[in-house]
């Protein structure tokens, strides 16, 4: 696997990761249930910097050969 096609791969889970956020993000403005609603906001708070490291992550591994 080449650091182009890992790149691609961690873009497509990044975009996963961005629905499963958005659809947590409507649960949670959707709720009434205070357990529910704790356990959405900690799911979240949990996946949000998962997001983040696979968008470095991505960046990363896409210019991991430019010269800089």
């Amino acid at each position: 696997m080449t650091m182009q096609e890992l790149s691609r791969s961690y873009e497509e889970a990044a975009a996963l990761l961005r629905i499963r956020l958005a659809l947590l993000r409507k649960n949670l403005a959707d709720s009434r249930d205070p357990e529910e609603t704790w356990s959405l906001k900690r799911r979240i708070s949990e996946l949000t910097p998962i997001l983040t490291q696979m968008n470095e992550l991505a960046e990363l591994t896409a210019h991991y050969y430019d010269r800089g």
